[in-house]
């Protein structure tokens, strides 16, 4: 299984305290089966550039992140996909962030599963596989 990793996804890694059962399912996903999307790219550089800390964040980027993944372009096959998520989604009177459109549509252009926290959002997609696991180790324990 090949995994493309949604924003929080990557994040998480970068905490300072990231959870430790995300972590452990990591180290057993091959670097070969790990993608994100040229569009979660430039969220965390946004993030980077608002930050108070810029140059420790983007260094984070270049040398943390972007070695550990492959990036997929969003391309002309992911926009006609995320056209039709769109229209699909706005058809049954729901919605979703733009960037989660498009991060959408790479994965199920390339096939991926999303790893992702954000499953309310995510799971509305048609025939999108959605990996729980980021959500489920960051959910509270009684």
């Amino acid at each position: 299984m090949a995994y493309l990793f949604d924003t929080d996804a990557i994040s998480e890694v970068l905490r300072p305290r990231p959870a430790k059962a995300y972590l452990d399912w990591l180290k057993t996903i091959p670097r070969v089966d790990q993608f994100t999307s040229a569009v979660v790219i430039g969220e965390l550089y946004s993030g980077a550039f608002r930050s108070a800390d810029t140059a420790r964040h983007l260094e984070n980027i270049d040398k943390r992140v972007l070695p550990a993944v492959s990036v997929l372009s969003y391309d002309v096959a992911a926009a006609r996909i995320c056209g039709d998520i769109r229209a699909q989604l706005e058809a049954a009177g729901t919605r979703l962030a733009d960037a989660d459109l498009q991060i959408a549509a790479t994965a199920l252009q390339h096939e991926l599963e999303l790893v992702t926290g954000n499953l309310r959002h995510f799971q509305r997609v048609p025939n999108l596989r959605v990996n729980p696991v980021l959500a489920e180790t960051k959910a509270p324990h009684p």
